[in-house]
């Protein structure tokens, strides 16, 4: 299995309000993937994350292989709702490694 997380910053220019919609926005729309995309095992969004992070939002998710993540990554679903994620965050910071 491969593990896949993704952390993000809100990006420059909007209001807390429309960073916590957005960031509503971005959970629902990503894990709305695991009904889509074969491969996932799981695939959570946190954005209540403490105050002690340095990033705002996180994608959590779990692959059954790193043919999957690939599939996933080029799958035209998850390229749609990344361009939305494009605008909305920024800093993205991404780790991946077989569990």
């Amino acid at each position: 299995m491969v593990r896949h997380i993704v952390a993000w910053n809100y990006k420059d220019g909007f209001s807390d309000n429309e960073n916590k919609e957005n960031a509503q926005k971005v959970k629902s729309e990503l894990e709305a993937l695991t009904k889509c995309i074969d491969g996932i095992i799981e695939l959570k969004v946190h954005i209540d994350v403490l105050s002690s992070s340095s990033k705002d939002v996180i994608l959590n998710s779990l692959f059954e292989s790193e043919e999957a993540l690939s599939a996933y990554q080029i799958h035209p679903e998850h390229q749609r709702v990344g361009a939305f994620v494009g605008t909305v965050m920024q800093n993205r910071v991404c780790v991946d490694y077989y569990e």
